[in-house]
């Protein structure tokens, strides 16, 4: 029998990292939509060619079908006839072709790992790749990646290369309490390096260091209160978990482990793990913008870093659907925060309501007290960028600016070095601009910061800047404060936007070092 994975996403394995480009959405034809897509795999209808059956496919076989009416793709070990779903893919026929009769897995690792393939072709699973025979231990045979991962020699080989040393985990109790200590070896570790969660009797903890993930994962011996602390020793790399034990009772073992513990393997071949949040707030910002607040079950500690996003996942008519959202502050301006609010508790988003959209009104339609599933974060902006830093250029298009709120509050409150930062932020008319009087009030609060809003339809009795990003708009907006101070330039909005700017930053002159481009 071959295991056929469940209807849940991601798959174990699956994450989203988009190429710092983008990519592009190609028009669709009427009736072929996401929607569309789902009432075709509901309909019984067979989407593999092979009336229920699942095969276990050879490469010599699954080479043969790379046509676009015959295409069969392997992604993470399972083959999917893709040929139905051709004219329903956003990024096109042609996306697909790529890897039509190969491995696909690295080419949809580098564009949308996120993307729910487990469940949106779930009717199209032709079978497994067949496991090929196992080598005579005297057969010299050169290394190879297959599907993606390297053997677990290999592995080893790589991390004790490339990787930094792996750390270690011991534990201790008292009457009361179980407190697990993870030994990082290295010291720059913070609270937001490490993600734990508690569910049931089983514990989750995830230390993110450099590009590297080391999780613990346990089911636990004993039971144990919601509520947990943890601790990190900056200056040894050490992190200290807290777990209070239901029954004052001595423990003889922490517990019995589960899938992954103890690993220590690069962060891109991690999935994302889900927990649920409480809907607790939503408030409109403009017109079709609104503003989000979610509480983080009390059994988890989550902070996410300065420039990371996570995902939110909702189930829409039977299919678990995800977006990719970058949290924000609860404001720019300290004096309208909310004490009663930790950030280390609650997740705050800024979305723009699509009417017509799939996931967004959804979103919109939960009431408080409803749950949304957050994941863990991602994203590859490292707060060294920061060091030394003289001019923070921000550019943003829409709701592109919800990438920014966080950078602009960390460089104004906690870069010495920051001479200036100045965002543009682009807009199509004056009800578009989020956060507009915060914004402004904040250029008076603290001289450093200047904003400029530019409009592509302003009414009459707009004055200030009108247009697109150009050339023109940038140049005379991207002044250093010296000819030698230290820059960086956040780029983010729709993916046109991203990717002239990129491509206009370029022609003046800005290395590739001195600009991030992150996905909206």
């Amino acid at each position: 029998m071959l295991n056929v994975p469940s209807q849940s996403f991601p798959a174990s394995s699956s994450q989203q990292r988009v190429a710092s480009g983008g990519r592009s959405k190609v028009p669709l034809k009427q009736g072929r939509s996401l929607m569309d897509w789902i009432r075709l795999t509901k309909s019984g209808k067979d989407l593999t060619g092979l009336k229920g059956r699942l095969i276990e496919v050879t490469e010599e076989e699954l080479k043969k079908h790379n046509k676009k009416d015959d295409c069969w793709i392997c992604i993470r070990g399972l083959v999917y006839n893709v040929s139905p779903y051709m004219e329903y893919h956003p990024g096109g026929e042609d996306e697909l072709m790529r890897a039509a009769g190969l491995d696909g897995t690295d080419l949809f690792d580098q564009v949308h790992r996120w993307v729910n393939y487990e469940s949106m072709l779930r009717e199209c699973l032709v079978g497994r790749m067949a496991v090929k025979p196992a080598l005579p231990k005297d057969c010299r045979e050169e290394k190879k990646v297959l599907n993606g991962m390297l053997p677990k020699s290999q592995v080893t080989d790589t991390l004790a290369i490339e990787g930094p040393i792996s750390p270690s985990y011991d534990w201790f109790q008292t009457d009361s309490s179980v407190t697990i200590v993870i030994y990082t070896k290295q010291k720059d570790i913070n609270l937001d390096s490490i993600i734990v969660d508690h569910q049931c009797d089983t514990f989750r903890a995830e230390t993110v260091i450099k590009d590297y993930s080391y999780l613990i994962h346990i089911g636990l011996s004993h039971e144990i209160q919601e509520d947990f602390s943890v601790r990190v020793v900056e200056n040894v790399g050490k992190i200290e978990i807290v777990l209070k034990k239901k029954k004052n009772t001595s423990w003889d073992c922490l517990g019995y482990p589960l899938e992954n513990h103890n690993s220590f393997i690069p962060k891109k071949d991690t999935g994302l793990y889900y927990r649920k949040c409480q809907l607790i707030s939503k408030e409109s910002v403009t017109h079709d913008t609104k503003f989000f607040c979610l509480m983080l079950p009390r059994s988890t500690h989550l902070q996410v870093p300065i420039g990371q996003h996570v995902y939110l996942k909702l189930t829409i008519t039977g299919t678990e659907i995800v977006k990719p959202y970058t949290p924000v502050s609860d404001s720019l301006l300290s004096e309208f925060k909310e004490p009663v609010l930790p950030n280390n508790k609650y997740i705050y988003f800024l979305i723009k309501i699509y009417p017509a959209g799939f996931f967004t009104p959804e979103l919109d339609h939960l009431q408080i007290g409803d749950f949304v599933s957050v994941s863990s974060p991602e994203g590859n902006f490292k707060i060294s960028q920061f060091q030394e830093l003289e001019d923070l250029f921000l550019l943003a298009a829409g709701t592109g600016f919800t990438s920014m709120i966080k950078i602009l509050n960390y460089a104004l409150n906690n870069i010495p070095s920051l001479r200036k930062a100045k965002l543009m932020f682009f807009n199509k008319t004056e009800d578009d601009i989020i956060w507009r009087s915060q914004l402004e009030k904040l250029s008076c609060k603290d001289k450093r910061f200047e904003v400029e809003f530019v409009l592509s339809a302003p009414t009459s009795e707009w004055n200030g800047k009108k247009g697109y990003i150009s050339s023109g708009l940038l140049s005379e907006f991207l002044k250093r404060s010296s000819d030698r101070s230290k820059v960086l330039i956040c780029i983010c909005g729709p993916v046109p936007f991203t990717a002239k700017g990129i491509r206009l930053l370029h022609d003046l002159n800005f290395s590739k070092d001195e600009i991030h481009s992150f996905m909206e």
